[in-house]
């Protein structure tokens, strides 16, 4: 079976001027400056409805290009350098998440290990009522212990891998800076 070649998708970007693109709280030069965060959510939303299996392409339209020249690959370079940086940000929470998840799996495992315990000690203990009540207790309160770490390797970890794909694809974007008529963010 042969891979159909994906189409690019496309994402049209307009503003005034280039420093609306970039927080203007940022001292840093452009290539290493954060994007604005209303420009990065904007663009983050429009990359989280596509499938990612083709080239993403960013045109920034500017109404008024700056008297240094052709920003295209200042604003490339900012924008690969961002979307690096968020991506290797949820690589580490992913980490962390995962690390987490291993240290709940140790501490769930011997604490229902210690519940089933117990549960079966109260089970030879004797056959009334407050026997099997506590021992169905300990029983349930042990496998409880056990949700947290389930939930983050069966469940929680999947938002941070796809945020993860989505900063890697802008990451490598292909962006062009053009000059255009009515450009407003």
């Amino acid at each position: 079976m042969t891979k159909r070649p994906s189409t690019p998708q496309h994402l049209e970007l307009r503003v005034r001027e280039l420093a609306q693109l970039f927080n203007s709280m940022d001292p840093t030069p452009f290539h290493n400056k954060a994007l604005d965060r209303e420009a990065e959510a904007f663009i983050e939303t429009w990359a989280r409805g596509l499938s990612l299996q083709g080239t993403l392409h960013l045109t920034l339209h500017l109404q008024q290009l700056p008297p240094e020249g052709d920003p295209s690959a200042l604003v490339t370079e900012a924008v690969h350098n961002h979307f690096a940086d968020k991506t290797n940000q949820v690589r580490r929470d992913l980490s962390d998440l995962f690390w987490q998840g291993r240290i709940s799996l140790l501490i769930g495992v011997a604490f229902v290990a210690l519940c089933l315990l117990a549960a079966d000690a109260i089970g030879k203990l004797g056959t009334g009522t407050a026997h099997t009540i506590a021992r169905e207790s300990l029983t349930i309160v042990g496998w409880v212990a056990m949700w947290r770490p389930l939930q983050i390797f069966l469940y929680d970890w999947w938002p941070l891998a796809k945020r993860m794909r989505i900063f890697k694809a802008l990451a490598h974007a292909q962006v062009r800076v053009v000059q255009g008529k009515n450009a407003t963010l």
